[in-house]
């Protein structure tokens, strides 16, 4: 969207954001708030130990704890998870940790419309969102529905100080690549576009503190607030190239979701950087980098985050096939996809390589 073209249809998304140290202890208090008397807590096999203390902290409105939450939300893993809800009573989901237990939270409420409230553990942001992603017969299917989308959303910096360095670099450059695409979405506004720049400006700069002192708290909240800023960009508008590729690589490939985007980021960027320039201006401006591309490849490489498919699972064999299902639905992207380019796009990916537009087809 240029500076020239205002034209735009913006509509925020109902959910409430309670932002402080500490506030993980109001925990009770935000399930009471949407009417709930039985909250199931949801987490990964990892983060029992923060799911139980979620549940002591409801007392008598703890349902217990399911840790079945899966990366990429297998269908399998959806119908336990609703089962166990139904066999309990549960009344709304409690989400303790990162995009697959929100994930598996947003599986359970698109059948029961049952309220689901986020406490997020890391930085990808999938807790402002109505964005559903659930995989079936090896093929990850998304969709949006307000059902989903979390009623309330509590950020407390303090669960997020353990998160190990790695983690935390690609979970957020994860959420960085909400916002980036968020700038040159087709449905973008400029409410999205202001929040996305200061989203990733966020960030970057939380993440290089977090570098160099994982305990320093200022830096965590650095982040946290970028992911608040980044999912809400997310949660607002259309995505593009970058996600339906990684979509394709996560749930198709099984690659881990968090590193895939992060990997595949600056390759989407610079295959785009012809057909939107001012995205591109402003996520460089956000980095302190002349070049977008250019500036998420340097980010990643400072700090330590992995480079290329080939060192997250992902054979080369497999590569044309990635290609095929990712061009088989088509999408909007604001450069037309070419199968050729695409092809370049996912080698470079897949090897490592500093990323570079791609050569435009006569």
């Amino acid at each position: 969207m240029t500076s020239s073209n205002r034209d735009f249809i913006y509509t925020a998304q109902p959910s409430r954001v309670v932002f402080a140290r500490g506030s993980f202890q109001r925990l009770a208090h935000e399930v009471e708030q949407v009417g709930a008397r039985r909250a199931l807590v949801l987490c990964t096999p990892q983060q029992v130990d923060q799911a139980e203390a979620a549940s002591r902290l409801l007392g008598p409105l703890s349902a217990g704890v399911f840790p079945g939450a899966e990366m990429h939300v297998p269908i399998e893993s959806a119908r336990r998870a609703r089962e166990y809800a139904r066999g309990v009573g549960a009344d709304c989901a409690v989400a303790v940790g990162g995009g697959s237990t929100i994930g598996l939270g947003k599986a359970i409420a698109l059948e029961s419309s049952m309220p689901i409230i986020a406490v997020p553990t890391t930085y990808a942001g999938s807790e402002m969102t109505p964005i559903y992603g659930i995989t079936d017969a090896g093929e990850k299917k998304t969709g949006r529905d307000q059902r989903v989308l979390p009623r309330t959303v509590i950020y407390d910096p303090e669960l997020s100080i353990g998160l190990p360095v790695r983690m935390s670099v690609v979970s957020g450059i994860n959420a960085i690549a909400h916002a980036a695409e968020g700038l040159y979405a087709r449905d973008g506004n400029p409410v999205m576009s202001l929040m996305a720049e200061e989203g990733i400006r966020a960030m970057a700069a939380g993440l290089r503190e977090i570098a160099r002192n994982p305990s320093d708290f200022s830096a965590r909240s650095d982040c946290l607030y970028g992911a608040w800023l980044c999912g809400s960009v997310l949660g607002h508008v259309g995505m593009a190239l970058h996600h339906k590729l990684c979509h394709t690589l996560g749930g198709s490939f099984n690659l881990p979701h968090a590193e895939t985007h992060t990997i595949v980021l600056a390759h989407a960027l610079a295959y785009n950087s012809t057909a939107a320039p001012e995205a591109m201006g402003r996520i460089a401006r956000a980095l302190g980098t002349s070049d977008a591309s250019d500036g998420i490849f340097n980010l990643a490489t400072d700090l330590g985050a992995p480079l290329a498919l080939r060192d997250i699972g992902m054979a080369e064999s497999d590569l044309a096939r990635a290609c095929d299902i990712a061009l088989s639905n088509p999408y909007w992207n604001p450069r037309p996809l070419e199968r050729a380019a695409l092809m370049d796009l996912l080698s470079n990916a897949w090897t490592g390589k500093r990323p570079s537009a791609p050569v435009i087809a006569a």
